[in-house]
């Protein structure tokens, strides 16, 4: 005859620890499917974003002290890139996605050609600092699509300005070449729909062949199998299938069009409004 188990007291503080460890868990999971973000959550969402989108400017240079100066002057300013400082012998392993602009200034003259060329090579922005004229000179025969500053009186403040005119621009080419790109995906989705109109009837014809057919089969009794009754039910049913989605199309490209006649008239009427006010 089997014996009753008995729960021990070690077991029943095992069984209360279990209880106690599967109310946390629950109330945890309750909790976070009643979260809402609140204001904090959604500022640091927001301050996340910014970080992102923040330009990025690579220092390249062998002179400490025009590095440390050219980074304390931007602490002024109300947008603050981020920085990251290198010289000349290290910065050739850099990562050109990691950067929209390079100022290069204070480098050994052997390291000079060396950065510059593969600056050059990898399409970014340079803005080379100098107080050589001769130096400015070369440059700008050797590397005429290189921005330079001299470092005159009000320097720093020069290069920012200059600065951020360049960040405009790389951001500027930037969202073209991203306008460009989905401009190119739209066009092909227009070519990709307006090939399925034009399609449309001679697929219409061919759905009415099929399913004239399977229809026609389907209503001699007795003259089909059961399974071979039931692969031409298959076929009318994903006829009839096929032709509700071209019917869906034919009701989209009604919707279009008056759309498009809107669109017309609207600018119609606003290009009428602008001469009256002339």
């Amino acid at each position: 005859m089997g014996r009753t188990p008995t729960i021990t007291s070690r077991n029943s503080s095992e069984v209360s620890e279990a209880r106690r460890q599967a109310s946390v868990i629950s109330a945890r999971i309750a909790n976070a499917q009643s979260w809402k973000p609140n204001a904090r959550s959604l500022d640091f969402r927001e301050a996340q974003k910014e970080n992102v989108d923040q330009p990025s400017i690579l220092i390249i240079s062998d002179d400490a002290e025009l590095s440390r100066v050219v980074t304390g002057r931007w602490q002024s300013e109300r947008r603050v890139p981020v920085f990251t400082l290198m010289s000349s012998d290290v910065c050739l392993g850099f990562d050109p996605d990691t950067f929209h602009l390079a100022i290069a200034g204070g480098l050994r003259p052997e390291a000079l050609s060396v950065v510059l060329e593969a600056m050059g090579a990898a399409g970014k922005r340079v803005l080379f600092v100098t107080e050589n004229m001769r130096l400015v000179q070369t440059v700008r025969d050797r590397w005429p699509g290189i921005a330079i500053l001299r470092q005159q009186e009000n320097w720093l403040d020069t290069l920012v300005l200059v600065a951020g005119e360049i960040l405009h621009r790389v951001s500027a080419e930037a969202d073209a070449h991203r306008f460009e790109q989905a401009n190119t995906l739209l066009e092909r989705q227009a070519l990709l729909g307006r090939y399925m109109l034009e399609m449309r009837h001679t697929l219409n014809n061919t759905l009415t062949s099929v399913l004239g057919n399977s229809e026609l089969l389907l209503l001699e009794p007795g003259s089909l199998s059961a399974g071979a009754r039931s692969q031409i039910e298959t076929i009318r049913n994903m006829s009839l299938r096929m032709h509700e989605i071209l019917q869906r199309f034919s009701s989209l490209e009604k919707e279009l069009t008056v759309v498009d006649r809107q669109a017309e008239k609207e600018s119609g009427a606003k290009s009428q409004a602008a001469v009256a006010s002339l």
